[in-house]
């Protein structure tokens, strides 16, 4: 029997897809870009992204192009892509980011007039729906992350079309696994469990300070340190997992290890739970949405479709930075801040920059993800700090054209 058919076998009834059972969401998502990709080959994607699936990208050795988003969810706006980069590119990559959709039939119908893939990062979004058909079900692949939904510190599924397919992957997947050890398997158990306590016994605070004050945070800031020169050095192996490794593990050492059954079982049982805990997602949705934080695409969405499950509602606000470092002392840590976008971060010599920038750098600026599970205590915290909202700054007066020059130099009358 395959690694984790039985998990495979949950969400394959789930989403009506053909599924591939994988450690992360970003194995799976290495293992579509290395189907269906060849190297070399660009990939168009969001610049508000995880810098970790950036170099997913990288080790599949890609280049990744930069799209220009919406500035109301950070995804690809397709309306705004020159014709001349969608002529260039050879696959799409969403993002759906914090569960909010891409424009996946737009994206579907350019990726089919092309004949390249649309490869879905479905990490944030189970339970995301567009007109009623389930995110992970419009593209040729879809990367689905359990860790996001189940509260659990491992696991990730990749959704196909068929089972010949599905068969090559789980051949390609267990080329790509590393043995598991026991002790990892327990801290990976432990860890969702440590979590729950420290929540529950108000110690959010003083844990992420002692965390911050020992060094034991692998990031600095928003995004992880890029070390371009040994990155250079990594893209003459690519496309390899291995050079890349030290970039793809951070926040997630395990990604690759064949966790065994004191892993997986667990993870059987919180799938059970998902669907309520989509439901407890759109209630905090459905709190946050009607403050003055929300960004207008979501006050678009709950109106026409009811509030959806999202993985973190972005707030916009003011003030950031300083926002979120005061809402430690609510107990509310703010992960997901993907600032500053792909291209200001990596530069061109990783990545091809986008046309467009101003959008995600105002977006990225901007976005205050917030965990809908904790919509109260958030909605309060904030209420305290006297967070502003922040609107997009009133476009100036048009100039004034300056009068055509008189073809007639000449003085009327003379």
């Amino acid at each position: 029997m395959p690694y984790g058919s039985r998990l495979a076998a949950v969400m394959t009834r789930r989403i009506g897809r053909e599924c591939v059972y994988t450690p992360s969401a970003r194995l799976a998502l290495y293992l579509a870009l290395r189907r269906w990709c060849q190297p070399g080959a660009r990939v168009l994607m969001s610049p508000v992204n995880d810098d970790v699936i950036l170099f997913v990208v990288l080790a599949a050795g890609l280049r990744p192009v930069m799209a220009p988003v919406s500035r109301w969810d950070g995804n690809i706006d397709p309306a705004a892509v020159p014709e001349s980069t969608w002529r260039a590119v050879d696959a799409v990559l969403t993002t759906n980011l914090y569960g909010l959709p891409d424009r996946v039939v737009e994206l579907r119908r350019h990726c089919d007039a092309l004949g390249i893939p649309l490869i879905e990062d479905a990490a944030h979004a189970i339970g995301t729906h567009v007109d009623g058909q389930p995110i992970g079900t419009f593209g040729t692949a879809a990367a689905f992350s359990l860790s996001k939904h189940v509260a659990g510190m491992a696991g990730g599924f990749l959704a196909v079309d068929d089972t010949r397919t599905r068969r090559e992957l789980e051949l390609l997947r267990d080329d790509l696994l590393v043995p598991g050890r026991l002790r990892d398997d327990l801290a990976t158990t432990l860890r969702p469990l440590a979590r729950s306590t420290i929540r529950t016994l108000h110690l959010v605070r003083p844990a992420w300070r002692t965390m911050q004050r020992l060094g034991l945070l692998e990031r600095d800031d928003f995004r992880m340190a890029l070390h371009a020169p040994r990155l250079a050095g990594s893209a003459r192996q690519a496309p390899s997992l291995k050079a890349y490794e030290p970039w793809v593990r951070v926040d997630l050492h395990g990604f690759r290890s064949r966790h065994g059954a004191l892993v997986r079982a667990p993870l059987e049982l919180r799938m059970a739970l998902l669907d309520g805990d989509l439901a407890r997602r759109r209630a905090g949705v459905s709190l946050l949405s009607g403050t003055a934080w929300a960004t207008p695409a979501l006050h678009d969405r709950v109106t026409h479709d009811g509030p959806p499950a999202l993985f973190r509602v972005p707030l916009l606000v003011h003030d950031r930075n300083s926002l979120a470092e005061r809402l430690v002392d609510h107990g509310v840590i703010t992960g997901y801040i993907y600032d500053p976008p792909l291209d200001d971060y990596a530069g061109a010599e990783f990545v091809e920059p986008s046309l467009a920038p101003a959008a995600a750098r105002w977006f990225a600026a901007h976005t205050l993800p917030a965990d809908p599970h904790l919509a109260r205590r958030i909605v309060g915290a904030l209420t305290k700090e006297r967070a502003t909202p922040a609107h997009l700054p009133a476009p100036g007066p048009a100039p004034v054209p300056e009068p055509e020059p008189d073809p007639d130099p000449t003085p009327m009358g003379h």
